[in-house]
């Protein structure tokens, strides 16, 4: 039987920023939100800053990156598209991990993710210069087993499996489809030598089942349920809930 890490919870405040911005008063704080997480447990920190600074702005990555230096036990995840505003942010902050994503420049949120070969020469030398300053790189990626094989060859660390399509089955007749699907990917990701992150839609509901049937998952990035939960829990409970997930996910945790 394989023993895998306990899975990390990065939360990503995006949500927070954009609440703030509807408004010229600078609350909520994102940096107050992420010591709450952070003071609660929260294994990491997550944004995606899009061009439009449509929620995270360049200074919240500024003051993020500095107050991630208080946890250092924590992690600081910085999700983008590296052919757009990305890279920026990597060069100034260096954080612990840069997470590739295809996303057009308005696009609602993320819905895919990289295709191989088609996107291997643009990817391969800016994932080299990510890792020439130290900082791990994950790609996000459909759950397509065939395709783990062909990341790792561009130089990723890690995989992160978009999982709205499991979110989107899991009160469904087709959960043990995706779920199984899921398990196949994770499974090829881990020969080819990457690392698995999973994110998109995961929530109180269904992170659990998720964990259990996906053992290799290391990192789950999670937003915009969190924060609505946290709207109505506070920080500290929701972070304690999401935790009790992963606890459960791993104690049925399948080999």
């Amino acid at each position: 039987m394989t023993t895998y890490p306990r899975t990390a919870l990065s939360v990503n405040v995006n949500k927070v920023a954009l609440v703030r911005n509807t408004r010229h008063l600078g609350i909520p704080s994102v940096t107050r939100a992420a010591r709450l997480c952070l003071e609660a447990g929260a294994d990491g920190i997550t944004v995606h800053p899009r061009p439009d600074e449509r929620h995270i702005r360049a200074q919240d990555v500024v003051e993020l990156a500095e107050l991630l230096r208080e946890w250092p036990e924590a992690e600081f995840n910085i999700e983008g598209n590296p052919t757009h505003n990305l890279m920026q942010f990597i060069r100034q902050v260096r954080p612990h991990q840069a997470t590739f994503v295809p996303d057009s420049v308005g696009q609602f949120t993320s819905d895919h993710g990289w295709s191989f070969p088609q996107d291997a020469e643009r990817l391969q030398p800016l994932i080299a210069e990510c890792r020439q300053l130290g900082v791990r790189v994950s790609l996000f990626m459909d759950p397509a087993p065939e395709q783990m094989a062909a990341a790792r060859a561009v130089g990723a660390d890690r995989v992160e499996l978009y999982t709205e399509p499991y979110a989107a089955a899991w009160a469904t007749p087709q959960r043990s489809e995706q779920l199984a699907r899921y398990r196949l990917a994770a499974q090829a990701a881990v020969t080819a030598g990457l690392g698995v992150n999973a994110g998109h839609d995961l929530n109180q509901d269904n992170l659990a089942d998720f964990l259990a049937n996906v053992p290799a998952v290391l990192e789950v990035s999670i937003g915009h349920a969190f924060i609505a939960d946290a709207l109505e829990l506070g920080y500290e409970d929701t972070v304690r809930a999401y935790q009790r997930c992963i606890d459960q996910g791993m104690v049925e945790r399948k080999s």
